[in-house]
């Protein structure tokens, strides 16, 4: 525990000092501004307070751009060391694989979900200087799901890191996959399998299957129990989840699959680089 705690230590360390960090700060700190700056938080519209509904665009926001920001960073996590020969220094150092690997993923974790849930608490601390009533219950949920997709990608992308044998590999496969998770989402390559008349069931439960798609309909149904926006398609999902039974799911679901994809990379991890 104390070398995973230390690994964690060095890679938040060196992450603060980084370029990236900086800018990944400054976009969801200027995020923030720009939503305070269109005064969506000194409204009220059909019940809706101004800042619930500037945190559902806030996280509509953030399901676009943590993602990339989390997939380009890790993925050049495991690939560039092994580039830059800092696998050979470790081994020679009394640190085991397991400490190394989930140390920089949790310290990784720390790193960009910090800026992101700062940048949201100060939305409702602001809420709570203007006398805007806070939306509590979402601000729990909304915090448990920007947790659950920042570890989804952040499996996902030490998997890939694992996998790839060069920095520039790992950058193109996090994009590509950042890409065709897009293309879902939108509905792109949903509409070709519409044209071969699969039951729309399958077809939503592919769609579930797509964290990001679940990200974004449990931010929805906090806002819009009914999922008006979705259409018939809410039926489907109402039916068979239930609206408490959806936000689990929205909660657990990218969760458990970044572990897994985590788990993945490692096992291939501590296969590929133990003689």
């Amino acid at each position: 525990m104390r070398h995973l705690f230390l690994t964690a230590m060095a890679d938040i360390s060196e992450s603060l000092r980084s370029r990236w960090f900086m800018v990944y700060s400054l976009v969801f700190g200027g995020v923030v501004v720009a939503l305070f700056a269109s005064g969506l938080t000194e409204s009220r519209i059909m019940g809706f307070t101004g800042l619930s509904r500037m945190l559902v665009t806030y996280l509509q926001i953030t399901m676009a751009v943590l993602p990339l920001f989390v997939l380009i960073t890790t993925v050049r996590s495991v690939a560039g060391d092994r580039e830059a020969g800092i696998f050979e220094y470790m081994l020679s150092l009394p640190v085991s694989l397991a400490s190394w690997f989930w140390g920089k993923l949790l310290g990784r974790f720390f790193v960009v979900f910090l800026p992101v849930v700062l940048a949201m608490f100060a939305a409702v601390a602001w809420g709570m200087f203007k006398g805007v009533e806070i939306p509590w219950t979402q601000v729990l949920f909304y915090t448990g799901f920007l947790i659950s997709l920042a570890w989804c990608f952040l499996g996902i992308g030490m998997l890939v890191s694992t996998l790839a044998r060069s920095s520039d590999v790992a950058t193109g496969s996090a994009f590509l996959i950042w890409l065709f998770l897009l293309l879902f989402l939108d509905l792109i390559l949903l509409g070709s399998l519409i044209k071969q008349g699969l039951p729309p069931e399958t077809i939503i439960a592919i769609a579930l299957a797509n964290p990001l798609q679940v990200f974004r309909t449990g931010a929805m149904l906090l806002f819009d129990p009914q999922l008006v926006l979705l259409g018939p398609s809410a039926y489907v999902i109402l039916d068979n989840f239930g609206e408490t039974g959806y936000l689990i799911w929205a909660l657990a679901y990218p969760f458990v699959l970044g572990t897994v994809t985590a788990w993945l990379g490692y096992r291939l991890f501590r296969k590929g680089d133990l003689p």
